[in-house]
């Protein structure tokens, strides 16, 4: 890129790109990925207890949440946004925020299988990330057992046309 050629990726962020994330990058955007779900959560529960009160104002209680229950749905919840987003994009929210994307360790896309089995072994074993701040190549157990890995990536996806032959 030429120096009057304009970008929104900021120059000093510029020597990152394509690089592997650390843990602390990594960490802030599974936080906002958790928050994303949070919110997401606390939403269909309140949509839940608005239709309960719809139907019955009169004897209208909030619904009860039950811890075992709840997990399940969050997990559940999590499962599906993770792997629809590495799938389509390599990336969550937290993810874009954090200008990272999840590749294959050869650059390319994840694909869905791949990605559902990264989203189930991030929920079931979330502590494999810590593994980042050991490695040598800034992998977590996840990115080393499925050949993935988080890189910075600021710059959109952009998709070849295929072509004929």
């Amino acid at each position: 890129m030429h120096e009057h050629e304009l970008s929104a990726v900021p120059r000093e962020a510029r020597a990152l790109q394509g690089r592997r994330a650390g843990v602390v990058t990594r960490t802030l955007a599974a936080a906002v990925d958790a928050a994303v779900i949070a919110v997401t959560l606390l939403s269909l529960y309140l949509g839940y207890a608005g239709v309960l009160f719809l139907l019955d104002p009169r004897s209208f209680s909030f619904p009860d949440t039950q811890l075992f229950r709840s997990m399940l749905v969050a997990a559940g919840l999590m499962f599906v946004y993770l792997t629809a987003a590495w799938a389509v994009s390599g990336r969550t929210y937290g993810n874009l925020l954090m200008g990272l994307r999840v590749v294959g360790v050869y650059g390319g896309d994840v694909g869905w299988p791949r990605a559902a089995l990264r989203a189930a072994a991030y929920i079931v074993f979330p502590i494999g990330l810590m593994w980042v701040a050991v490695d040598r190549r800034n992998r977590s157990l996840q990115d080393r057992v499925l050949a993935t890995a988080v890189v910075y990536d600021w710059r959109a996806r952009t998709r070849r046309p295929l072509t004929a032959g």
